[in-house]
């Protein structure tokens, strides 16, 4: 062991800080901009109705499951994986719950470095060149810009994460979330009361049965899945920094909750505002990721308040990037800690190195390095298709499979019933045993299928 490593695992201080840091990792960039662009194109209220219901059943089980044998066994996923056998099989179920989250975190800094270049422009006050159409593109074009939002994104980081667990993750995520929520509140009152914007409020909440179809369910399935941090080792880490007395079931319900009420308002930030500003068509809603650096800018420069709107939104959206990806650094920081016997210190470095080398590809891919594809795809989407698309169906997958033919359902319960009633544990064992690697094959096979262009979501 190094010098600067720790003896003895740290843990949360207390289920407050264990839960804003899970909420914190689960409330990010895909909450802001995917959930009301997908309830938009999928019907509305029916849309989250189904969402609510994969979220308190299916999302419920996955996190019960990571979380619980994160403290059971003390582990960041590759331990936790290996406490129950050494043969390949369960090195590889470890290791690939233990590679998405630094993946991820890399192209996910990028973008966090975008937020941070608009949550600057909207302070120095640029909220009329914001509007332009051309201003992302210009942006992201710029190799130097771009690189430099993206590090100093990078930087603030992995100064949270070596300030350790209770000093640093618990502590901003205690106060990065409220915060979160009221800015959030802020912008979404100030969204519902635009001209026109209570026809968004409808559009969002009244089920739309003219929309719904089986690719409802999918979507939802596939937001519910990437938006809960499942598979990407969070819960495992954050779980093995659980003590036993720690009530899991109450934690995750509060998990749950932050994180739907944080899609939710999300949803009435958005959608009443494009529908107030594009004059009541939703076809402004469905343009992806481009929803929040493009046309979100217009429609607060079409505002009375537009710039104090704009700062409070990409605040928001900086903290939900920025406690993401603290968690994805955490769990890459914990994996060499605990399999390459490295000091936090160290361990922090080697994240640092992969974040940079990685995520500059990310970050150059629509400047000096446009010209180089990766099956059909940036470097950025490229690096997002594979770890979402492909790795994290497969590592719940693994997930599932570990606990079914090898931990035992009885083995879950008697470790959740350390500190929990776990109420909701006849829902755990159906859908653990029955419904949730079905779901996960739907995800994965429906993922990779739409990124081919074979089906549209």
């Amino acid at each position: 062991m190094n010098q600067d490593s720790h003896q003895q695992r740290v843990n949360f201080s207390s289920r407050i800080g264990y839960v804003m840091a899970a909420a914190g990792s689960a409330v990010g960039l895909g909450n802001i901009w995917r959930f009301p662009y997908l309830a938009a194109k999928y019907g509305g209220g029916s849309f989250l109705i189904i969402y609510l219901i994969l979220v308190y059943t299916f999302g419920y089980t996955m996190i019960m499951s990571e979380t619980t044998l994160g403290r059971m066994t003390q582990k960041s996923p590759v331990g936790a994986f290996r406490h129950f056998g050494d043969s390949f099989s369960y090195k590889f179920g470890g290791w690939i719950n233990a590679v998405i989250p630094m993946i991820i975190v890399s192209y996910y800094s990028v973008i966090g470095g975008w937020v941070l270049k608009y949550l600057v422009s909207y302070v120095t006050g640029q909220t009329k060149a914001m509007a332009n159409d051309v201003f992302f593109s210009h942006f992201i074009g710029q190799s130097a810009p771009t690189e430099i939002y993206f590090l100093i994104f990078t930087a603030i980081t992995i100064l949270v994460i070596l300030i350790g667990v209770q000093k640093g993750i618990e502590r901003i995520s205690k106060i990065g979330m409220p915060v979160l929520i009221v800015l959030g509140i802020f912008v979404a009152i100030y969204s519902m009361t635009r001209p026109g914007a209570v026809e968004g409020i409808k559009y969002f909440f009244i089920p739309n049965f003219h929309n719904f179809s089986w690719m409802t369910i999918v979507a939802a399935m596939g937001q519910m899945f990437y938006s809960l941090s499942i598979a990407m080792g969070i819960l495992y880490t954050f779980g093995s920094y659980l003590t036993k007395d720690m009530d899991i079931e109450k934690s995750t319900s509060q998990v749950e909750f932050f994180d739907t009420a944080i899609a939710v308002l999300a949803g009435l930030m958005i959608i009443p505002a494009v529908f107030a500003f594009s004059g009541g068509t939703p076809k402004a809603l469905q343009v992806g990721p481009s929803l929040m650096f493009v046309t979100i800018p217009k429609v607060f420069a079409s505002m009375g308040l537009g710039t104090i709107a704009g700062i409070a939104f990409f605040l928001l959206v900086f903290i939900a990037a920025l406690t993401s990806a603290i968690a994805l650094a955490e769990s890459a920081v914990s994996t060499f800690e605990d399999e390459l016997g490295m000091g936090r210190i160290s361990a922090t470095l080697l994240i640092t190195v992969i974040i940079v080398g990685l995520g500059s590809l990310s970050s150059l891919g629509y400047s000096v390095l446009g010209g180089i594809k990766v099956l059909g795809m940036d470097f950025l989407d490229f690096f997002d298709f594979i770890s979402n698309s492909v790795m994290m169906p497969i590592a719940a997958i693994a997930t599932c499979v570990l606990i079914l033919r090898r931990v035992s359902l009885q083995t879950i319960a008697d470790e959740i019933k350390i500190s929990s009633e776990f109420k909701r544990q006849k829902i755990y064992n159906l859908f653990i045993k029955y419904f949730c690697i079905i779901f996960l094959a739907i995800i994965l096979i429906s993922s990779v299928l739409n990124v081919f262009g074979i089906i549209k979501m």
